[in-house]
């Protein structure tokens, strides 16, 4: 236990992230606490284990405004995870507050809610492996049996065809709001032929997205499938799926693969994206879906350039510089791919 340093007792978040950034905090005592802040949770990497303190925010996706709030978010990232990773999520644990001290368990009232995970080796996380140049076709191959048994097994969700087919649109033009805002100085013609040939495939093939729904393809996924979430060490594991939003996280499994294969291309790796891509279609039994496939990678592209410059919308973004990079980078993704999709949309069939 260790003294709160707050004002009138209360505890504030900086003294949370104080208290579980020092190794006397944690049981097995590690030599050094490591903490890393993302833009909704504070994360305390502690010898073999990792603790995640999820942050008092409130965005129009997620809302972990009270203390209750985030005590569920917590037990459904447990529980969701454990899906794809059943050995690295070990628990939830509460942060306790008692007569002026903070522990982790025990006696006394939660001030915090905190998830606790197997701390896992870096050098088997896909993002890195593409990095140093490591990944082999078995791991790839080891990968995509995981999602493939992952897919074939998800629960399948049922949306109204008229009401998704209004998300995309509704997602078009999120998207070319943020994107053409001028204060971005953003290319807009590049915009503008992105938003113009995914409008174009939603009405010629909307249909087959529809059929997707109808044919229970749609499933309750992982949401958030990038190579920083996939470890491919002694067993793969992927972790940080999407817990906070049920709608972010039902997908086609399509999709999926498609923002996993944008990933890995944007981090130098294409071949990786296409060798999953192929393995996929074979595993999933699909059939034709490699317009659909492009689609979903080109809207994917173009989502997370919209999510890049965003940031900048708040007040005090961290790494401002990092984001008009990042958000060109994808636009060039996003409109390689609508290219690649406006050809394909030119021959009759879906194929």
């Amino acid at each position: 236990m260790q003294p709160i340093a707050a004002s009138q007792g209360v505890p504030t978040l900086a003294d949370k992230v104080a208290f579980l950034s020092q190794p006397q905090a944690y049981d097995a005592r590690p030599d050094s606490v490591m903490p890393r802040e993302t833009h909704m949770s504070w994360v305390f990497l502690a010898g073999d284990r990792v603790y995640k303190l999820k942050k008092p925010v409130r965005f129009s996706y997620l809302d972990f405004s009270t203390l209750p709030r985030r005590e569920a978010a917590c037990r459904a990232e447990l529980r969701l995870n454990r899906r794809l990773a059943p050995d690295v999520y070990l628990g939830v644990v509460p942060l306790i507050a008692r007569d002026g001290l903070f522990s982790i368990g025990g006696d006394g009232p939660a001030v915090e809610w905190l998830v606790v995970m197997r701390r896992l080796d870096d050098r088997f996380m896909l993002d890195r492996m593409i990095d140093e140049r490591r990944l082999s076709r078995v791991h790839l191959d080891r990968l995509a049996d995981t999602l493939a048994r992952f897919y074939r097994g998800a629960d399948p969700v049922f949306l109204s065809p008229a009401v998704h087919l209004n998300d995309w649109r509704k997602s078009f033009n999120d998207n070319k709001r943020v994107l053409l805002d001028p204060r971005f100085c953003l290319p807009p013609g590049v915009v503008h032929d992105i938003d113009r040939v995914q409008r174009h495939f939603l009405r010629a093939r909307g249909v087959a997205i529809a059929a997707r729904i109808r044919h229970r393809r749609v499933i309750d996924g992982h949401g958030d499938m990038r190579p920083e979430h996939i470890f491919l060490g002694d067993r793969v594991s992927i972790i940080d799926c999407l817990e906070f939003n049920d709608r972010l996280r039902i997908n086609d499994p399509v999709d999926e693969v498609a923002y996993l294969s944008l990933e890995c291309e944007r981090l130098g790796a294409p071949h990786a994206g296409d060798y999953l891509w192929r393995r996929m279609k074979v595993l999933l039994r699909d059939g034709p879906v490699d317009e659909l496939f492009t689609f979903y990678r080109c809207h994917r592209a173009t989502l997370r350039a919209r999510l890049a410059i965003a940031h900048l919308y708040e007040e005090h973004p961290r790494t401002p510089e990092k984001w008009p990079r990042q958000c060109r980078q994808y636009l060039s993704l996003a409109a390689r791919d609508a290219r690649r999709l406006e050809r394909m949309l030119r021959r009759p069939s879906g194929r």
